[in-house]
Order: structure tokens, then sequence, then C-alpha cells
């Protein structure tokens, strides 16, 4: 428990640079995404657009308070399931190559997010703060931003534990490095996935995620739904029967099933209001579809 107070005390302390941080990543993201979708867009869309203030806060929001519930959250977790696991098993996994290290932390937690990401559509209370981040009617590359931090802090504790249990950072030989590259990717190409770009990669689409990919994960169609919850494998939607992608074509549509407040205060109590709508309260596999 003093640990964790004591990372919570690192943390706070961290606050003031951490946002300075995220305002400027926040500037070249906007500069990189939103000049190209000006020029590459699959429809025509304002920069300035409607809800941007909104998704702006969502954005720092994200940023600064899920670490906290997070680390409580993922130590948790680790506690709980390495209990589970042999102590010799550490020593096994530290001593495998660094590289075979690295693959395993990388496709491990992308398995992990799959399901997380998945239970977060089919469990129906999860479903009400994931709802916010499938709330837009259009993509952009700022629509990555906008979500509940609990449905951050659910995502990213559950795409840990595998690490975390399996002991592959045991070792101190660099992997801390490899870990931070890997962030940094993954949050670039979480924005890249969101974007208003109507680029297709051709073969790159089999191996990893692509912005036609995930924008059919945000289609509000028939026979849409449910479908391409991998963060960067789409291969692992194909293992699980959850893979769509046409060859041609993006949505006519998105967006989710139910319509959420105005402000963004309320839009963060919404899932917690007993006066949902029964909409609300409906799995995806049986919500209806709306139009934007």
């Amino acid at each position: 428990m003093s640990q964790i107070w004591q990372q919570w005390q690192m943390l706070a302390a961290a606050l003031p640079g951490k946002a300075l941080g995220l305002a400027v990543w926040l500037l070249v993201v906007a500069l990189m995404f939103g000049l190209l979708e000006r020029r590459f867009a699959i429809r025509k869309q304002r920069f300035l657009r409607r809800d941007m203030a909104q998704d702006v806060g969502y954005y720092f929001l994200g940023g600064l308070l899920p670490p906290f519930l997070t680390m409580v959250a993922t130590v948790a977790l680790a506690w709980f399931a390495s209990g589970l696991i042999p102590a010799g098993f550490y020593a096994w996994v530290a001593s495998l190559p660094f590289t075979m290290r690295v693959v395993a932390m990388v496709v491990l937690g992308d398995l992990a997010f799959y399901w997380a990401h998945r239970w977060s559509h089919e469990n129906a209370w999860l479903w009400r703060l994931h709802a916010v981040h499938h709330s837009p009617t259009e993509l952009d590359w700022l629509v990555n931003t906008r979500a509940h931090p609990l449905d951050l802090v659910f995502a990213r504790a559950v795409s840990a534990v595998p690490i975390i249990v399996l002991g592959i950072r045991q070792a101190n030989d660099g992997l801390d490095a490899a870990v931070a590259v890997y962030l940094a990717f993954t949050t670039l190409w979480a924005f890249f996935i969101h974007t208003n770009l109507k680029w297709r990669l051709g073969w790159l689409e089999q191996i990893v995620v692509t912005p036609a990919f995930h924008h059919w994960h945000h289609a509000n169609m028939p026979g849409t739904l449910n479908k391409n919850y991998a963060a960067l494998f789409p291969w692992i939607d194909r293992l699980f029967g959850t893979y769509h992608l046409p060859a041609q074509q993006f949505p006519a549509s998105y967006g989710a099933d139910r319509e959420l407040p105005d402000t963004l205060v309320a839009q963060l109590a919404s899932p917690f209001r007993k006066e949902l709508s029964r909409a609300a309260t409906q799995r995806p596999s049986t919500r209806r579809i709306s139009r934007p």
C-alpha cells in the first residue's frame, strides 16, 4: 500500500510537466493529421467542428487522470493472477532472448486489449462507458481522444496484466526503452486509425490495423456491429471471427445506440444515471441502428 501511495505522489508531482507535454503532443498531432485530412479526406469536414472542445477536454482528462487509477487496478489484478504462476516461471522468461520478450509483450498486449475492447461492447455496463467513444457520427483524428476515463482505465489495466504476470518486464536490459517506444508508436497509431483519410494500404492492411479497418469498427450499419476490436493486429479478429474489411468502401454512417448529454460533465456522469434509456442498456448485438 505504501508503494502505491509513493507512486501516486510521484505521479501528482509530475502532473504540470505531463500537462505541458500533452499540449505539445496535441499540437503536433493536430498539425500532422489535420493537414492530411484537408488534402485526403474521405468526406469533407470542418476542422473546427462541433464537439471539438469537448474532445480536447477528453484528451487532457484521458492523459492525466487514468494513470492514477490504472496503476492501482493493474497492481491489484496482477497480484491476484500472479499467485497462479510458479515462481520458476519468471526466471525462465527472463532467460529468453530480448527480441522474443519484446514480441511477446506486443502480441500479448494486443490480445489482452482485444478482449478488453470486446467485453466493453458485449457487457451492458461496460458499454455505458465505452459508448462515449462511439458517440460521434463523424470520424477524424481527434475522436481517438473521446473516451470515458474509466473506460481507458479498464482497457489499459487488462492490457497490462498479461505482460506483468508473465514477467516479460522482469529483466532490466533495455526492455523499458522498448516499452517507451512501443507506447509512443501505439499512441500515434491510435490517432492515425481514427483519421478521416481515404488511404487504403493494400497488403499492409492484412498485417496491421489501418484507418479503413478501424472505421468499420465505428460503423453503425446492419451487419457491421461488433467487428474489428484489435488495436494493432487484424489477424486477432480473424482468429476470433470478428474481422470485417470490405475491399473498397468506407462506412456510410457512424455512431452509437444512445444519445449523450450535451455537456462534458453530464457525459462523464451518464453511465451512472438510473434513468438510462432501454437502448443504452442493450448489448450492441441487439442495439438499434441510428443514422446521423
